[in-house]
């Protein structure tokens, strides 16, 4: 009697117990098939493309946590002079090796096609062993942190220039490779906003944390990047690019050996005898582009440490440091959020046009921040600089797609990202050497930019009055 009355007193309990829980659970359920349904939508899921969004907002979020530790380490815990040392040893350890390995990562990975998903869950697992590293060494700042950290750069590189080849293989039917980049970046940088504060958070808890933190997402992202369909590791039909200066005009099969550019050399033929089809073949509206999208991606860099010194040892007016340095941060975050977004509406619209608007936009921006220096233009420029490079990168995608033939698309994306983030590591070089004067700094900006325009807008405006044809593959 008195355990029938018990079992049926706990029936109501345990009815409210799984109300509990279904509403407790309810919210991260119904987000994480949010989540899934954007992510997979117009036929991302079905091609594959869905996943390699999902596992680039982990991608994102664990870079950031690592980017926390790091910045909470070599730059706030200590004086200012103390942290513009530190960042100078960071970037000898770390950037001056890597501007040397950054030109092999394309050509490695091109000679890994097979294997691509087995480089990106490498590349993420080896950022969880090095962030565990980490974690013991970022509380003293030794210097054992800064080869693990320069592991980390690499690793974080090697999985961009893999993930640009892996795009073009994941696209839905009638799905433009500007919209399918566009997706991915956004992803990248809602991860990143949204991982960010909790990074700050377990920061609060210890040095060590955000790294442990970051482990575990790495672990996740190595998972994940299994699950990507088995195309992602088939070359089938493609071949290698070759970042070279164009010598004259593409080459046809139908040629004899002879183009616009001379006799062909022994080195430009593969094991065939056939002419190895490099970027002189692909038309010269991506290599302008590249040039342009250097610019802004080396003006990317010298913000991001110019800046984040300028603004601690000159706040700007009536603000904190702190304040000053999160709004110059949530300016280029808006910025080039807006930038994806804007990009993915303009889809491939006369690519040459808009990386020159943007150019032309960027530069004018920064001559009247070195003109009227202060809070406003500050965050003018850093909204204006994650704008247009996240303009000018997704018009670049589009020449790219559109100029270079499908069977070495993918390594053409490889070796110009590697590019791109050479430049970034000039550029970020360039902030970290420079005096802390704002009107200096940026003059320098207005000067990189200015740079770039010289080198791309007059080949870029001639190739949106001529058109771009389609070029042969040689």
């Amino acid at each position: 009697m008195t355990s029938a009355r018990s079992h049926k007193d706990s029936g109501p309990l345990r009815r409210a117990g799984r109300a509990v829980g279904h509403a407790l659970h309810r919210p991260f359920t119904g987000t994480a098939k949010g989540i899934r349904k954007a992510t997979h939508a117009h036929g991302a899921g079905e091609s594959g493309l869905g996943k390699l969004i999902e596992l680039h907002a982990v991608n994102g979020a664990g870079d950031v946590m690592i980017t926390v530790a790091l910045a909470s380490t070599v730059f706030f815990s200590v004086p200012t002079d103390e942290a513009r040392g530190r960042v100078a040893l960071y970037l000898a350890v770390t950037m001056a090796p890597f501007t040397l390995l950054a030109p092999v990562i394309g050509p490695l990975l091109d000679r890994l096609p097979h294997g691509r998903r087995a480089a990106m869950a490498g590349a993420m697992l080896a950022r969880a062993v090095l962030a565990i590293t980490m974690s013991g060494a970022v509380a003293t700042g030794g210097l054992e942190l800064y080869p693990a950290a320069l592991g980390v750069l690499v690793c974080s590189k090697a999985y961009g220039v893999v993930r640009s080849a892996v795009v073009p293989r994941l696209l839905p039917p009638r799905f433009s490779l500007v919209k399918a980049n566009s997706r991915v970046t956004l992803a990248g940088l809602l991860a990143t906003g949204v991982a960010a504060p909790v990074g700050a958070g377990l920061q609060t808890v210890g040095p060590g944390w955000p790294l442990y933190g970051a482990c575990a997402i790495f672990l996740g992202g190595t998972v994940l990047a299994f699950t990507l369909p088995p195309k992602v590791d088939s070359a089938k039909g493609e071949r290698k690019a070759q970042l070279v200066p164009p010598h004259g005009v593409a080459v046809s099969r139908s040629d004899s050996g002879h183009g616009a550019g001379g006799r062909v050399r022994r080195r430009d033929r593969d094991r065939n005898g056939e002419k190895r089809p490099g970027l002189r073949s692909v038309g010269p509206s991506v290599l302008n582009g590249l040039q342009a999208n250097c610019a802004h991606r080396a003006l990317s860099g010298f913000l991001i440490f110019f800046l984040a010194f300028l603004l601690r040892e000159h706040p700007l007016a009536g603000q904190s440091a702190a304040v000053s340095l999160g709004i110059a941060g949530v300016a280029a975050g808006v910025g080039n959020a807006s930038g994806t977004a804007v990009g993915s509406w303009l889809r491939a619209r006369a690519p040459e046009a808009i990386v020159v608007s943007v150019l032309a936009l960027a530069l004018g921006v920064a001559v009247l921040a070195a003109l009227l220096f202060g809070t406003v233009m500050v965050a003018a420029l850093s909204a204006t600089a994650g704008f247009t490079l996240a303009l000018s990168k997704l018009s670049l995608d589009a020449m790219i797609q559109r100029d270079v033939p499908e069977e070495v698309r993918s390594s053409a994306f490889a070796r110009s990202e590697t590019v791109l983030q050479m430049a970034w590591v000039i550029g970020g070089g360039i902030g970290i050497a420079l005096p802390l004067n704002g009107v200096l700094g940026m003059s320098v900006a207005a000067g990189i930019l200015a740079l770039g325009a010289a080198t791309s807008v007059r080949g870029l405006l001639g190739a949106a009055r001529r058109g771009s044809p389609h070029p042969r593959v040689a």
